[in-house]
């Protein structure tokens, strides 16, 4: 029998992933009998954002008709000519070299990386971000450098700090467009800012747009149609856009100079090929999700307007709180003006609370700055409850800080 501890690797020491961490705490929580309200995980499909039907008998009928064997690795050819066809008509991206499908964006994002560095390689990652991409560095070994986003600009990449960055090593840019955790979208002045960078270092730009059709306010604008002599990698699917997260289907479309992107093409699909294919029967459901009926996007749309408005209008009133308004997608990410560490603060508002939210370290943010991101999918009467629990917990806390540096407390 053994009975030594098995040794792990070292790789995973730096992984983390604190939208799903928190759900630790939360249980802790509710066991102990606190309710709880769920602002911590970007799933439409909790809430009252159905998956199309059509997405859904495209699925079945595939099923139905026995249609669960393997697929092609790179995807189904009726998947891939209608992504090629949403990307230069709707998107406008030129200069398409390839196109694969994988089992949600984040088998397409860890491929895409595993494909191009190497231990000791760096790729530029925006903080607050995704934290998908440091799990997935952190596994292959590569170094995580990181650009901040301005929060005075609402959200947006800092160029000139982004340059600073880079060094010998650097292999790739991601840009999260638009931005999970913050909402943010990119204006055309930094997305070309960021595709000279790419340009002058030889450097590869995956770029992030699964909320591309989510957009409140302004434009989105495709990074693989402003150039064509620039490497670029766009992740697309139908988690949030089609409110299908649990469906796991997602695709890269590979644009730029057809010459240089040649290996990269050709090692990513190595590693297609050793994972053998993306499910099948929900292949079936692309074709009709990017050419069939948009109408839940206009209600969902609609939905999401409202209720950034009431998050806004909540977070805003409340001392202590700032909040940027987002733009898209369906996250806030809200500054604690009188705090200097937030986990603490978002475990602490678990425990006496319920309300589940996730602390801005788990996506990053700049030194000396502490956030907290909300999700503001569920419906007005719960963003309701859930942000005045919040309101009485940072009145609470400051009342407590008060006492505590024998300050006279404000009124209750």
């Amino acid at each position: 029998m053994i009975e030594d501890l098995i040794r792990v690797a070292k790789r995973t020491e730096h992984i983390h992933y604190a939208v799903r961490d928190i759900i630790v705490l939360a249980r802790q929580a509710q066991q102990a009998g606190t309710e709880l309200l769920y602002l911590n995980i970007g799933d439409p499909g909790l809430f009252d954002f159905p998956t199309p039907p059509h997405i859904i008998e495209a699925i079945c009928r595939a099923l139905r008709d026995n249609l669960t064997s393997y697929a092609a690795s790179e995807g189904l050819p009726a998947a891939i000519e209608a992504i090629r066809e949403d990307a230069e008509q709707r998107c406008g991206i030129r200069a398409i070299q390839d196109i694969f499908v994988g089992s949600g964006c984040s088998e397409c994002i860890e491929v895409a990386l595993a494909a191009l560095v190497d231990e000791g390689d760096g790729v530029l990652v925006p903080q607050p971000g995704y934290p998908l991409y440091s799990a997935v560095l952190a596994k292959l070994g590569a170094r995580e450098q990181h650009y901040y986003l301005d929060e005075q600009r609402a959200w947006q990449p800092n160029v000139a700090e982004l340059a600073q960055a880079i060094d010998a090593r650097t292999r790739a840019i991601v840009l999260i467009n638009p931005n999970n955790p913050t909402g943010s979208i990119c204006d055309r002045a930094t997305l070309e800012g960021i595709l000279e960078l790419a340009a002058k270092h030889n450097l590869v730009v995956l770029a992030d747009e699964i909320y591309d059709r989510l957009v409140l306010d302004g434009q989105h604008i495709a990074l693989g149609s402003l150039r064509d002599d620039v490497p670029v990698v766009t992740f697309m699917g139908l988690s949030k856009v089609y409110l299908g997260p649990g469906l796991r289907l997602g695709w890269a479309i590979v644009s730029g100079p057809a010459r240089p992107l040649a290996p990269y093409i050709d090692a990513m699909h190595k590693f297609l090929r050793a994972r053998l294919s993306a499910s099948h029967p929900v292949q079936h459901a692309v074709a009709p999700a990017l050419r069939g009926d948009h109408t839940h996007l206009k209600q969902a749309l609609t939905k999401l307007r409202a209720r950034r408005e009431l998050t806004l209008q909540l977070l805003n009133s409340t001392p202590g709180i700032h909040c940027v308004p987002p733009a898209a997608a369906f996250y806030a990410f809200p500054r604690l003006l009188e705090e200097t560490e937030d986990a603490g603060w978002v475990a602490d508002l678990v425990r006496e609370t319920g309300v589940v939210v996730v602390h801005g370290s788990g996506f990053g943010q700049r030194p000396g700055s502490a956030h907290f991101r909300v999700v503001y999918l569920p419906q007005e009467p719960t963003l309701r409850s859930a942000f005045t629990h919040i309101a009485e917990f940072a009145a609470r806390r400051r009342q407590r800080r008060a006492l505590a540096h024998g300050e006279r407390p404000g009124p209750k």
